[in-house]
């Protein structure tokens, strides 16, 4: 792991406002995609369900449990909630039938799509307001955001 010169106190005051800052951020682009988005918004649950096989597709049941920190029964019921309203296939593995493997349906991925459309488009539209040297900023830390997203801990 890097070493760093900054003080405890920095660390801890930028740890702080991360905390506080990126998911407000996440919040204040869920309302505006609520206020937009013509389809009925689905739980959280099968949201972040929904979100991980777009990722990683072809996804078994048991990885999706693990990655999403929940019983595997619980994602079962979840995967059946949106199988039943189209937005996800299980697809038996060819060499152990007991084993499905996740994938998103044409309307799943084209609603997925749209939500990321209008969440880049208030993301664009927000940036427009700021200065050019909070945009540089931002431009800046984005390598650091993904740096630092290797070092929290993940299951799996």
């Amino acid at each position: 792991m890097p070493t760093s010169s900054a003080s405890s106190q920095d660390i801890d005051h930028v740890a702080s406002a991360l905390v506080v800052s990126l998911p407000a951020l996440h919040r204040a682009l869920e309302r505006q995609v609520d206020l937009e988005f013509p389809h009925p918004r689905l739980p959280e649950g099968q949201l972040a369900l929904l979100w991980l096989v777009e990722e990683r597709e072809g996804i078994t049941v048991r990885e999706a449990a693990d990655a999403l920190l929940m019983k595997p029964n619980n994602v079962s019921a979840l995967v059946s909630q949106l199988t039943e309203l189209e937005l996800l296939e299980r697809r038996q593995d060819p060499a152990d039938k007991r084993v499905a493997h996740l994938h998103p349906t044409a309307t799943a991925r084209q609603r997925l799509a749209e939500v990321r459309r209008l969440k880049t488009a208030y993301m664009a539209r927000a940036l427009h307001a700021l200065t050019d040297g909070e945009r540089d900023a931002l431009g800046s830390a984005l390598g650091a955001l993904t740096s630092l997203s290797r070092y929290l801990p993940t299951a799996g």
